[in-house]
C-alpha cells in the first residue's frame, strides 16, 4: 500500500515538473527569446577579430622581448573568447539553419581555437543530454581528475596522492587543459571511426598550431618562443576551464538508472552564476546555465530575460533553482573535488597518522 502512494506521489511530482517545462517555454516562446540575435553575434565576432589585429600587431611591434609573454596571454583569452562562439554555433544559437551554424562551428573552433568541431559536439551534445548522470555525462568520466568517489577509489600510487588532494590541484592543473583539448581532439581525428570532414578538421588544427608557433619560433629567440607557446596554452586552458568548471561541478549527482523529466534533470544539476553583463561576457554566456540548458538553442543576449522567467517560476513552485557566486562556485568546486578524493585513501592507514600530515 505504501509502495503505491510512494509511486503515485512520484508519479504527480513528474506531472508538475513535465508541466513546468511547457510552462515556461511557452512564455519564452511568446517573448520571442529563441528568435536569432545575429546584430549581437556579428558585433561580437567583429570585436574579437578586432582585439585579435591588434595582438598581432602588438606582436610585431614589441619584437624579440620577454614582453611578448602579454601578447600569448592575452591570445589565449582571445582563443577562449572564440571558443564561447563556437560553443553557440554548435548549439545553433547563432544562425537558423543547421549547416551555417557547422561551417562557423568548425572555422571558429577548428581554425582559430584548435579544437576538433566533431569531437566536441559529439561529447557536449551527450553532456546536455544528461548532464552528471553516472554512466552517461562524459564530462564526469575518471581523467586526472575523479568527479566520482567509486572513481576515486580505484587509484593507487601517485594518481591517489594526488586525488586526495585534487580540490586544490584542479585549477594548476587546468593550465594542461589547452595541450589536453588539442591531443584529445587530434586522437579522436586519428581514430578509425567513420568521421565526416577529417581531413578537412586535421588541416585546420594544423593551420590553427602553425599560425601560432610559427611566428614565434620565426621572429623570437628559442626560448621566448617556448615561453609564448606555453602561456598562450595555459591561459587559454585555464579560462575555458574556469569558464565550465562552476556550471555542473558540486551539483547533484544522477544515478545511471534514476528516472527524471527534462526539467528537472536539467535545472537540479546546474549552477547559475551572477554577475549579469560582466559574467556574461566573461563566460560567454554560461553564467546562464540553468537556462542554456532548458534552451540550447536561445541566443545569449537573450538569457538574462529568461533566467528571471526561470527562477521566479522556480520559486513560485518550490522548484530549488541554484545561483552563486563566481568566486563562491570555485570554492564549492574544490570543496566537493577534495571531498570525492577523500575515497582514493589507502584503507589500511592510521586515521591519526593521516590527520598529522
Amino acid at each position: 500500500m505504501r509502495s503505491t502512494q510512494v509511486d503515485q506521489r512520484r508519479a504527480a511530482q513528474a506531472d508538475q515538473f513535465a508541466g513546468s517545462y511547457k510552462a515556461v517555454a511557452q512564455v519564452v516562446r511568446e517573448l520571442g527569446l529563441l528568435r536569432r540575435a545575429r546584430w549581437f553575434y556579428g558585433l561580437l565576432f567583429g570585436g574579437l577579430c578586432l582585439a585579435l589585429a591588434g595582438t598581432v600587431a602588438g606582436f610585431v611591434l614589441l619584437g624579440d622581448s620577454w614582453w611578448q609573454l602579454l601578447i600569448a596571454a592575452t591570445l589565449g583569452v582571445i582563443c577562449t573568447q572564440f571558443a564561447f562562439l563556437a560553443h553557440e554555433a554548435s548549439h545553433r544559437q547563432i544562425f537558423s539553419g543547421g549547416p551555417a551554424n557547422d561551417r562557423a562551428g568548425r572555422l571558429l573552433g577548428t581554425l582559430l581555437v584548435g579544437i576538433s568541431y566533431s569531437w566536441w559536439m559529439g561529447k557536449h551534445t551527450r553532456h546536455h543530454a544528461n548532464p552528471n548522470r553516472v554512466g552517461k555525462d562524459p564530462d564526469i568520466e575518471i581523467d586526472t581528475i575523479s568527479f566520482l568517489a567509486e572513481d576515486a577509489a580505484t587509484r593507487r600510487g601517485l594518481l591517489a596522492a594526488l586525488t586526495r588532494r585534487q580540490g586544490y590541484a584542479f585549477f594548476p592543473l587546468l593550465m594542461l587543459e589547452g595541450i589536453n583539448l588539442h591531443v584529445s581532439s587530434i586522437r579522436f581525428l586519428a581514430g578509425r571511426r567513420r568521421i565526416t570532414g577529417r581531413w578537412v578538421e586535421l588541416g585546420l588544427i594544423a593551420a590553427h598550431l602553425a599560425l601560432i608557433a610559427t611566428p614565434a619560433f620565426v621572429f623570437l629567440s628559442p626560448g621566448i618562443a617556448g615561453a609564448f607557446c606555453g602561456v598562450q596554452l595555459a591561459v587559454f586552458g585555464v579560462y575555458m576551464g574556469a569558464s565550465f568548471a562552476p556550471n555542473h561541478k558540486g551539483m547533484p549527482i544522477v544515478g545511471a538508472d534514476e528516472k527524471l523529466d527534462f526539467f528537472t534533470k536539467q535545472v537540479r544539476t546546474s549552477r547559475n552564476i551572477r554577475g549579469r553583463f560582466w559574467a556574461s561576457a566573461l563566460m560567454g554566456g554560461l553564467n546562464y546555465q540553468v537556462e542554456h540548458h532548458l534552451f540550447p538553442s536561445m541566443p545569449r543576449p537573450h538569457l538574462a530575460k529568461a533566467r528571471s522567467i526561470v527562477r521566479d517560476y522556480c520559486r513560485s513552485r518550490g522548484i530549488p533553482y541554484t545561483e552563486t557566486s563566481l568566486p563562491r562556485s570555485y570554492a564549492i568546486v574544490i570543496a566537493y573535488l577534495n571531498e570525492v578524493g577523500l575515497a582514493a585513501r589507502d584503507p589500511f592507514e592510521c586515521p591519526m597518522l593521516a590527520l598529522r600530515r
